[in-house]
Order: C-alpha cells, then structure tokens, then sequence
C-alpha cells in the first residue's frame, strides 16, 4: 500500500515496506544493492543492507531541502543533515554533475561518484513537429517536466517575448499556471515518440530551475535538434555548451533570443556525448565491489540496453520513493 506525498499527490510513497523489502530481497540475493531515492524504499531498503552487510550504493537525484524549504519552514541545514546521514552509509553515493559533486563536498558529503545522465539517441532525434504545435506562431518556446513551485516557472510565462510558450508536462501548479497565464499553452503529459515530436516543434527549450541536478530535458531537447535557455546555475552549467547547444543568461529572454540564432544540427550533433551506453559504463564502475567475474561481463556488453537491464534489476528495490 502506499499513500500521497503531502502537498505533491502525484508522487506515492511506500507504507511500511520493510517486510515486503526484505523477502524480495532475500529471494534475488543481489551481490550489491544501488538505492535510488531516499523515500521509505530507500530507507527499508538501507535498513536491510546494514543489519545484513550487504554492500550498497545510494543516488543523489534531486535537491529536498530546497523542494521542502520551498513549500514549509524547514532550514536547509536541517534537511541536509538528513541526507547526510542517510547517503554517509553507502560505499559511494552518485551524483550527476561536477558542480552537484562540488556542492556536496561543500555539505560535508563523502565517498561521491560522478554519474552522468545519458538519454536513448534511438528515440530522441530531430522528428517533423507535432501537428498540435506546428502551426503555432513562432518562436514556439517550450518548457517540459514537473508543472510545480519548484521549477521556477512562472521566471518563464512572466517574460513578454513573441511567439508562443508552450508546457509539457503536469503537476500541482498547473490549474493556477493556466489560469495566471491564458496565453500559453498546456499540453499535459506527453510521452515516447509524442513527446519527441513536440521537442522537435519548438525553436528553443527553456530551462528556468534554478535546483535541478542535472536536467535530462535539456539533454533530450539538444538530442532533437532544439537549443536551450537556461540560467547559468548548476545542472545547465554541467549539461550546455555555452553557444553551441545553448545559451545561458541571468537574464533569461536574452538567453531565449541568443539560442535562437543557434545551428539546430550542432545541437543533435553534441547529445551524442549523452549516451545510455556512458551512463551505463559509469553506473557500472561506481557500484560497490562485486566479483571482478561479473564486473567484466557487464563491462564487456556492447547493447547499452543489456547493461540498462541488469543495473535496473540491481536496483528494483530502489527506484521509487
């Protein structure tokens, strides 16, 4: 059973999932554990780790203590303790970017493991554009992910440029996002090849988080041919190319106008750097000893969407909150 997270009912939480996590886990007998989030799963999943021994890992995805300060009173220092406590047991903890790893150094973190995001370049290509968003008036600029406070959208829709704005995605902001900006357009959640042709309609992404940790959209929109604009603050900073996939300014519209004028095949052409086949090498490489027998075979597969496969069952017990 699980139950909604306070003040973000899209995302389900575990209710006491110890007993369930333990005999799953005593049934697959992994030889090392990757824990995802930090959610209950995450925490019964540790649990079972500690009191067995069983080497671990752990993921550093997302920057709680400035989602929470956001919507309660909560120091970041206080919620950074937190997690300071929970990722210091793990053999590594991964992280997505340079400036990510700098950060949690700076807090104190230890044992950090660079792992960097990769998107399938099979899926995400430039596509004729959604018929939906094709005859728009142009520039068509649009925004994808979590429709919520955090994203710091409203930095976006509040801008007076012409064309037309468009947000792909959903979350809770989103019925006071259309009713505070009617002009825009609101597509909901669009996903697989859908979601590639609506990229592929836009002349230019925009980025306005200011806490991501990375920003696999940004990777996504380069992989269709579509330049960024972003602030220039930690995840844009480790994924753009300044002038060559995108164009990052404290001054966003300038950032929108300046990426506009970017070449659409440069920035297909860079996403190639964001393979799975990379991410999978580097995810493979931080894992927490495992005998050097099966070390090599992952390491020695050439399908990315092997490797994929088997790191996804290594960390089943991991991925959701």
């Amino acid at each position: 059973s699980c139950f909604a997270c306070p003040s973000y009912p899209e995302i389900r939480l575990a209710l006491w999932p110890g007993p369930y996590v333990a005999r799953e886990l005593k049934a697959f007998r992994p030889h090392t554990i990757h824990i995802a989030t930090e959610g209950p799963l995450g925490l019964a999943v540790r649990r079972y780790c500690r009191a067995r021994r069983v080497p671990f890992t752990t993921s550093y995805h997302t920057r709680y203590p400035e989602y929470v300060r956001a919507r309660y009173p909560v120091p970041l220092s206080a919620s950074y303790a937190w997690l300071r406590r929970f990722h210091g047991a793990a053999a590594r903890t991964f992280v997505s970017s340079a400036t990510l790893e700098a950060q949690l150094r700076g807090r104190g973190f230890e044992h950090l493991h660079r792992w960097q995001r990769g998107v399938n370049l099979r899926t995400f290509r430039p596509l004729p554009p959604h018929p939906e968003l094709a005859r728009l008036p142009r520039p068509v600029m649009a925004c994808v992910g979590r429709l919520a406070i955090e994203k710091n959208l409203e930095a976006f829709l509040g801008l007076d440029l012409p064309g037309t704005k468009v947000m792909i995605g959903d979350g809770p902001e989103r019925q006071t996002l259309e009713a505070r900006y009617p002009g825009a357009v609101f597509t909901g959640y669009r996903f697989g090849e859908e979601l590639v042709h609506c990229l592929s309609a836009a002349d230019v992404l925009v980025f306005p988080s200011l806490t991501d940790t990375f920003g696999l959209a940004m990777i996504e929109a380069n992989a269709c041919g579509v330049p960024v604009a972003a602030f220039p603050v930690p995840g844009p900073l480790d994924v753009i190319e300044q002038d060559v996939t995108g164009v990052l300014h404290d001054d966003l519209a300038e950032a929108i106008r300046s990426a506009l004028r970017l070449d659409r095949r440069t920035c297909a052409a860079r996403a190639a750097r964001f393979s799975w086949h990379a991410a999978c090498a580097q995810f493979l490489a931080g894992l927490a000893p495992i005998p050097l027998a099966l070390r090599a075979t992952l390491a020695a597969s050439r399908s990315s969407v092997i490797i994929a496969r088997i790191t996804a069952r290594r960390q089943t017990s991991g991925d959701a909150n």
